[in-house]
């Protein structure tokens, strides 16, 4: 599914607001001030239509090729007030149904099927949702469908949820995916569809894909809780400790360094150093976070324990660190 910024959703809201309050002006135009007929005679405009005249009321527009004419709707009862999309232009038309889920602009389709079937609207939720595809990268057959394609991506999401193996195999046949460890890492790192729990069983499986898709975070001038927390948003860390947890956090102190290279050098760090940081930071979250521990540790013990381990690591980094356990929270919540 789509999911649309605070932005997007008021652009959505604010292009359907232009088009709905063209229609009322346009429908309100056409029973107001111009002399109407009634019974087969016409009526001069009422005392209140005259003083509404008078006061500068904005005069009716005469129906023409402009938008306000496009956004005549028809007067039957079921219809009353429903603004037609076909009538728009349609660059109007398809920047509105942009803003649309796949569940809606299938439902949209059912009424104006050229338009929910735009190939346009189908390519951006393609890629909204699953960010890299090698089939992206690849000409396209004729008679390719990217509606077709979601529904494809969309099952072999379902079917990796269920068995990792089997989804990324699904992918495969389909073409959507070439087998190679890179493309399989950048599906991963772009696409938040996929079962966290599911990702870590075959992330275990595939160190090669692991390998790749750390190199695809940019840790570059983060603090290390906050990379930390970046790092585990998209590879979720286990529920106990052990050799999976050594090796994310090996593989992730390396590539803090390697992103970091003047900080490293300015503070003395080494991946050996931030290994010892990270395990330092989880330690802290459970402790100030969970509600089985009474005595919290205080930011002088956090300082004491973690220099005894990092001795080259200046006091004030550290407590900076603990600070920002402290008020942020959890470094793999």
């Amino acid at each position: 599914m789509t999911v649309c910024s605070a932005n997007d959703l008021q652009m959505g809201q604010g292009l359907w607001r232009v088009a709905r309050n063209q229609q009322l002006h346009q429908d309100f135009g056409d029973q107001c001030y111009l002399q109407r007929e009634r019974g087969g005679r016409r009526v001069a405009p009422t005392q209140g239509e005259q003083l509404a005249m008078r006061r500068g009321a904005p005069h009716c527009q005469v129906p023409g090729s402009d938008i306000s004419h496009l956004l005549r709707v028809r007067k039957g009862k079921e219809e009353q007030g429903f603004i037609d999309l076909e009538m728009l232009p349609p660059e109007l038309s398809i920047t509105i149904l942009s803003y649309l889920n796949a569940t809606d602009l299938c439902l949209a389709s059912c009424v104006w099927q050229d338009l929910g079937n735009d190939e346009y609207l189908w390519q951006g939720l393609c890629k909204s949702t699953w960010g890299h595809c090698s089939i992206y990268n690849r000409r396209v057959p004729p008679g390719f469908s990217y509606r077709k394609l979601y529904m494809q991506l969309d099952e072999g999401s379902l079917t990796f949820n269920a068995n990792p193996q089997e989804g990324i195999s699904y992918f495969m046949s389909k073409g959507i995916l070439v087998d190679h460890p890179q493309e399989i890492a950048k599906f991963i790192f772009y696409t938040r569809t996929l079962n966290w729990k599911m990702l870590r069983i075959y992330l275990d499986e595939r160190r090669d894909v692991l390998d790749d898709l750390v190199t695809l975070h940019n840790f570059s001038n983060q603090f290390l809780p906050n990379a930390l927390r970046d790092f585990f948003r998209h590879i979720h860390a286990p529920e106990e400790r052990g050799e999976y947890l050594e090796t994310l956090i090996t593989k992730f102190s390396h590539r803090f360094c390697a992103c970091n290279p003047t900080l490293v050098q300015e503070l003395g760090l080494s991946p050996d150093a931030v290994y010892v940081l990270c395990y330092s930071l989880i330690l802290l979250s459970i402790d100030l976070t969970s509600p089985h521990v009474k005595n919290k540790m205080s930011k002088r013990e956090f300082i004491r324990n973690t220099r005894r381990a990092a001795q080259n690591i200046s006091e004030d980094f550290v407590g900076h660190l603990y600070d920002n356990i402290y008020l942020i929270g959890h470094v793999a919540a």
